[in-house]
């Protein structure tokens, strides 16, 4: 009886429908019975009836309708927080997830652990395609050398699908000390055990979903022993995985192709299917020539790519990387993908549009690597639809994508793909949209519990640009001012050190002795008679020297007729005078 008061709650959000298919009932019982007891029917009254009638079907109807979609709205509600919650509910089930949208993720290393975090919360139908290689491994032990695949992105990817991510990494990261099991971890042991144990790689992969209770599955792209190799424009091959970025870097010379050996390759169990079923085909972000292209060149899977009505997601590098896709473009990434894949096998690309503090660029920048050139009207050019969103974070000083934020960007292209094929009642639909709900109302409710209380006249007055980068204008301020008082202190020194070489440089008062006393009388009482004497000298000097020059002025201009006589005569008063003026002012 506890179950059945449930269904009346305000949570349940039926107690409306119902109510509508009622007034329906009662609309179309209020029609037939003036049909059976009016006699003579009127035009107003004909009118009525059939308004009546057809109001009360068609709220009949929608009651019915909505009330079926409000159930399916709460059995995914419920199994959505069966993890978080005791849900005593009306209607559970555990296996809802498995109705889920149908995601295959092609790609390797942190790139496509970060996605696969992100959309288990959405759905437990994931399937990862990882690239195995550096293949003859040795591991040692006591009796024999044995040779493997890489199991480590098989052991990353197990641990990103785990509910419980913490537990799980430790478990499979532990490390024994025992000779016999010297250098192997517990993740290597299990997954070798599991390979002997049911023949091959894959179905044993298979079966660690139930063992150890992960979301989705993590498939090796193929079984057989191969090796990543590189050809670059100059013609160097290169036939080691590990040596591409040093050899590209000491060439200067960009890769060309990148191809496996051996070529014909046959794709694991369960990889062809997977691709085939797949409502969504995500290449994930990460090496680009490493994780994600030799995926393309195992036998089968480009053409079941290619065929597959899946959508085909690209998600956008945040940054190049040395020694591969140095300087490449958003554009130079998906043209490399395309052209290894034979044709165009990309649909939709999602970038990056968050801001990054420039920081954090630095320190990538100073190792290589920088942030990928968004050509975004190149990429249109190629026929591919371009989604714009802000999917990147910083973790622990790392620039990474965001699990959450990328996963709900591809879950979103998903709800609009079903949306335009008027599958808004499909129970994939239902689900993945009510999750997309629930985690924005997780999300806001956290935003509200990290912000800081402030002040009602300061939250009226700040911008937005000011709430985001308060803390670094702050942080710029307290530089400014810093240096500032530097400089006044370095003003300060300076003048300090001008005082004291004044101070230096000022003579000091000499103390005057007897025999300094009697030199400067002396001195003093010369100093006037040799000067008297000095003054009688000169004037006596300048008198000879103007009465010389009278007399050669005289001899030089002999006259020579009477004309000459007169201005010598003229000449020669004139001169007196100027003679006779000098030495006047002389002798004063």
């Amino acid at each position: 009886m506890k179950g059945f008061f449930k269904w009346f709650k305000s949570s349940t959000k039926i107690k409306r429908w119902m109510f509508l298919i009622l007034i329906g009932i009662v609309l179309l019982c209020y029609a037939i019975s003036n049909l059976l007891v009016i006699k003579e029917l009127e035009f107003n009254q004909i009118i009525k009836i059939i308004i009546s009638f057809v109001l009360g079907f068609v709220f009949a109807i929608i009651g019915i309708i909505y009330i079926q979609r409000r159930t399916l709205e709460i059995l995914v509600e419920d199994t959505n927080n069966y993890n978080n919650q005791n849900v005593k509910s009306l209607i559970f089930n555990k296996n809802i997830y498995n109705q889920g949208p149908k995601i295959v993720v092609i790609g390797g290393g942190s790139g496509l652990n970060a996605l696969l975090k992100g959309l288990k919360g959405y759905t437990e139908n994931i399937t990862a395609i990882i690239t195995l290689s550096d293949y003859s491994q040795s591991l040692l032990s006591s009796k024999n050398t044995i040779n493997t695949n890489s199991l480590e992105e098989l052991k990353q990817g197990i641990i990103s699908l785990a509910r419980d991510e913490d537990s799980m990494s430790s478990l499979m990261n532990v490390k024994f000390n025992s000779e016999v099991s010297k250098s192997l971890t517990f993740g290597e042991i299990f997954l070798l055990a599991i390979n002997e144990l049911n023949g091959n790689l894959a179905s044993g992969i298979e079966k660690t979903k139930d063992i150890l209770n992960i979301t989705g599955k993590v498939l090796p792209s193929t079984l057989d022993e191969i090796k990543i190799c590189a050809e670059l424009e100059d013609g160097t091959i290169i036939e080691d995985k590990d040596e591409i970025p040093d050899v590209v870097n000491s060439k200067i010379s960009k890769i060309s192709r990148i191809y496996i050996q051996p070529y014909h390759s046959k794709p694991a169990p369960g990889v062809l299917e997977a691709i085939n079923d797949a409502d969504a085909i995500c290449f994930a972000p990460g090496s680009l020539y490493t994780n994600i292209i030799p995926n393309l060149l195992i036998k089968g899977i480009t053409r079941e790519i290619k065929e597959s009505k899946a959508l085909k997601v690209y998600i956008s590098n945040l940054m190049t990387e040395p020694g591969q896709t140095y300087n490449y473009t958003l554009s130079d990434h998906i043209e490399a993908i395309n052209s290894h894949a034979g044709n165009k096998i990309i649909d939709y690309c999602i970038y990056d549009t968050s801001e990054i503090v420039p920081e954090y660029i630095r320190k990538y920048n100073m190792e290589g690597y920088e942030l990928v050139d968004q050509d975004i009207q190149k990429v249109k050019n190629m026929g591919i639809n371009v989604i714009q969103r802000p999917i990147s974070c910083v973790e622990n000083g790392f620039i990474r994508h965001s699990p959450e934020k990328t996963a709900k960007a591809i879950i979103e292209l998903i709800c609009e793909d079903l949306k335009f094929k008027d599958r808004q009642n499909d129970f994939k639909y239902l689900l993945v949209n009510d999750r997309l709900k629930n985690n924005k109302k997780i999300g806001k409710k956290n935003k509200v519990k990290k912000a800081i209380p402030k002040k009602k006249n300061l939250e009226r007055t700040q911008s937005k640009f000011l709430k985001k980068y308060q803390s670094r204008i702050d942080s710029i301020q307290e530089s400014d001012i810093k240096l500032k008082e530097k400089e006044k202190m370095k003003e300060k020194e300076t003048l300090i050190k001008m005082q004291e070489k004044l101070k230096r440089r000022e003579v000091k008062p000499k103390t005057r002795t007897s025999t300094g006393v009697k030199s400067s009388v002396k001195e003093l009482v010369t100093k006037p008679v040799e000067n008297e004497a000095k003054r009688k000298a000169t004037t006596r000097k300048s008198v000879t020297e103007a009465k010389t020059t009278v007399k050669k002025q005289v001899k030089v201009s002999e006259p020579s007729s009477t004309k000459t006589k007169s201005k010598i005569e003229k000449l020669d008063n004139k001169q007196k005078k100027k003679i006779v003026d000098t030495i006047d002012k002389l002798r004063k």
